[in-house]
């Protein structure tokens, strides 16, 4: 990573914080905008957009990098950076992203979309969700019957932690082999199209219509249902309240739980795309 002695962080959320942080413990020169309602700098001193662009060897951009298509993602600040204004600064240098959108230039790269991101993110997640539970759930996680739709990276380890903690497990999933593994663990196997049963707390990481109305009243009657797949989700909230149901959509749940190790596993996803891109 000869080439690469400096990064400029810009916009996000303390996830890019304590991402800076980490390539600053690493001995890289770090330089970072976007950050002036944030309540703790751990440190670091914000800079302007033009020094922080006309500083940096690279970028690294919001998860998302995004939310309007204009301007990049900034919740931590009162200013507007907007997309096009930062890559007329930026020119050649390379740029790291998460769930970048269709940019028309070279060195650009999305560390969301890579599969170390994904799998290490699953445990931030996880814990996330079972916090949410703990908060939203009446009873305790000990002895609930708990349902996880999907068995993929969330779902794999969501399940575990549900058992840890002494939870009554079942797992739904469209693959033969993934049904035979969840039976593998001891787990309560079901195929998500024939989901039945009355659950106590319902973990949804499947990110399509899973839950609508009919599913909704055959499982989840006095059920929380805490939906963890991306917008537009798995469940049908608007039957959910109907029938009187308590939802909680828990997206982006790393950055809001865990944001120190969340900011880790962004550096170490750039750090692996520079190695592999001889940047």
């Amino acid at each position: 990573m000869t080439n690469i002695n400096s990064f400029g962080i810009i916009g996000g959320d303390k996830r890019q914080l304590y991402c800076a942080r980490s390539a600053t413990d690493d001995g890289y020169g770090v330089y970072i905008c976007g950050f002036e309602k944030c309540d703790t700098l751990l440190g670091m001193k914000i800079s302007d957009l033009e020094s922080t662009v006309k500083n940096a060897d690279a970028f690294i951009l919001p998860l998302p990098v995004s939310k309007d298509g204009v301007n990049l993602n900034t919740p931590l600040s009162d200013k507007n950076i907007s997309i096009d204004s930062f890559f007329q600064l930026a020119e050649n240098k390379p740029v790291f992203c998460g769930m970048k959108l269709s940019f028309n230039r070279d060195n650009i790269y999305d560390y969301s979309a890579r599969e170390e991101f994904a799998a290490a993110n699953a445990v931030p997640t996880s814990e996330g969700a079972i916090e949410t539970a703990m908060l939203e759930y009446d009873g305790t996680i000990n002895r609930s019957k708990c349902l996880v739709t999907g068995y993929g990276r969330i779902g794999r380890v969501l399940s575990d932690m549900l058992h840890g903690l002494g939870a009554d497990v079942t797992v739904s999933a469209r693959n033969l082999k993934d049904l035979e593994f969840i039976k593998a663990k001891g787990f309560h196997a079901l195929h998500t199209s024939d989901i039945k049963g009355n659950f106590d707390i319902i973990f949804n990481t499947v990110p399509y219509m899973i839950f609508n109305a009919h599913i909704l009243a055959k499982t989840a009657q006095n059920a929380l249902v805490i939906d963890l797949a991306s917008m537009p989700g798995g469940v049908d909230f608007k039957a959910a309240e109907r029938l009187h149901i308590k939802t909680v959509h828990a997206l982006s749940l790393p950055g809001k739980v865990a944001p120190k190790a969340s900011g880790i596993i962004i550096k170490n996803a750039v750090y692996n795309i520079i190695r592999e891109e001889n940047l």
